[in-house]
């Protein structure tokens, strides 16, 4: 008989497929945020008013480099919440200055925005603090902001992704490779089935192993409970032949 294996009751740990998996992503972040800073000093200057490093990029870092194939990491969440949440926060200040309302109701409607955009991305509610809190040279700045620097920072961070994540053999923008299905295969997943699959693939899953296992075997379930009904369904029968009848 199948032995499931019960969910954790203690808090479970990021699952590392790949040996080398937060070690490629931690250099690879450290990487791209330096040129990310670099970039942008050169742009504003040595001594800009602005800032020209946000500090939710570096928050950003670690999705985009060691966990690039989750959705909230993809080119667009990333992209798209920064500047929709940092538009809704310029608006917010703008209206009530910086306050602890202004904080609870931008990031609010940040949410709700970047939900409704499909853009959602963690990283981009402290863009979202900044602006609705901001300085006196951020709240000056107003849109502008959004371009110089918090544009230029995205798309260099983004570049960098691209770029790291294809020299060390990971897609992204993460594209699922297609599966053959077999819907003739009867049978069950063994525990140890999945752990060779994640080691195959060697990649960084924001889930745990103990999820992953009872997602699995809650789907097998599902389709062995579909045969077995298609299997106990009666039979249509041909109607029979129209019979005279006798004389």
């Amino acid at each position: 008989m199948q032995q499931h294996t019960p969910l954790a009751a203690t808090p479970t740990r990021m699952m590392f497929a790949g040996r080398i998996g937060w070690l490629r992503g931690a250099i690879g972040a450290g990487i791209a945020i330096a040129l990310t800073a670099l970039i942008g000093r050169l742009v504003l200057g040595s001594d800009p008013a602005l800032p020209w490093l946000v500090a939710s990029m570096g928050a950003s870092s670690v999705l985009v480099f060691v966990l690039p194939a989750s959705p909230l990491a993809q080119p667009w969440p990333v992209f798209g919440s920064h500047l929709v949440g940092g538009a809704i926060g310029v608006v917010v200040h703008a209206m009530l200055g910086a306050t602890w309302l202004s904080a609870g109701l931008s990031v609010s409607l940040a949410i709700a925005a970047m939900s409704l955009l499909r853009c959602l991305h963690p990283p981009a509610g402290g863009t979202v603090l900044l602006t609705a809190l901001s300085s006196p040279a951020v709240a000056a700045a107003g849109l502008t902001f959004l371009v110089m620097p918090l544009a230029l920072n995205v798309l260099v961070l983004l570049a960098g992704g691209v770029v790291w994540n294809r020299l060390t053999g990971h897609s992204y923008p993460h594209r699922p490779s297609p599966q053959p299905l077999q819907p003739d295969w009867i049978g069950h997943i063994e525990d140890s089935d999945l752990d060779a699959v994640l080691a195959e693939w060697d990649e960084v899953l924001d889930v745990s192993r103990e999820d992953l296992l009872a997602l699995v075997h809650a789907v097998e379930g599902k389709v062995r409970a579909r045969r077995g009904a298609t299997a106990s369904s009666p039979r249509q029968r041909s109607p029979r032949p129209h019979q005279a009848p006798a004389d």
